[in-house]
């Protein structure tokens, strides 16, 4: 059976460890603001603000990412009973929101590569070891999923959010591109870095 074609973007997919060791599914729980006023994707890059509250962190070269978010749970300030969601919606009101975040520094995440926006591109096999940029999208309320995608443009930058690691050889097109990467953190990651948040 053929790999389906990649079509869009979905976001930031936890797969595995630069060790090679099986992604087990570990999370850690962080809280968000009641009322934060952005929407937060599952697969969106995230990071704990100053306010020590999980915020989504917008894909451009100053990222500093504590991990990629997986979900919420909160209690629904009509319904009153506690929901689980693929998503954070802006501006809920609860003061129970926790979000779930896979936040080891060394995950392996599988993400599409895009020319832009959230047009398909590829990789040749010459861009491995590259570094690259994340390129945001809007998420999809529908499905809860993110559109986070990396940049075909790989690069030496050290400021660079993300290593290309792997190319998902399911997904070499007929041009002897492969539309899916295997990328990590770099430098930037909240757990990584030095310097510390007042």
């Amino acid at each position: 059976m053929a790999y389906p074609a990649i079509e869009a973007p979905s976001g930031l997919v936890p797969v595995n460890r630069t060790d090679g060791m099986p992604y087990a599914g570990a999370m850690r729980q962080y809280k968000i603001a009641s009322g934060y006023n952005t929407s937060i994707f599952n697969g969106d890059a995230v990071t704990i603000g100053t306010g020590g509250t999980i915020e989504r962190e917008p894909a451009d070269a100053a990222m500093s990412p504590v991990g990629v978010f997986m979900g919420c749970s909160y209690t629904d300030p009509v319904l009153k009973y506690t929901i689980h969601s693929q998503y954070y919606p802006a501006s809920t009101v609860a003061d129970d929101i926790v979000a779930y975040v896979v936040s080891d520094p060394n995950v392996v995440m599988k993400v599409a590569v895009v020319s832009t926006g959230t047009t398909i591109s590829s990789y040749a096999q010459s861009d491995l070891m590259g570094n690259a940029a994340l390129v945001d999208n809007a998420g999809d309320t529908a499905t809860g999923k993110s559109a986070i995608a990396v940049s075909e443009t790989t690069a030496t930058g050290a400021t660079l959010p993300v290593k290309v690691i792997g190319l998902v050889e399911e997904t070499k097109n007929s041009s002897g591109g492969y539309t899916e990467a295997l990328v990590k953190w770099n430098a930037g990651h909240q757990f990584v870095s030095t310097t510390g948040q007042a």
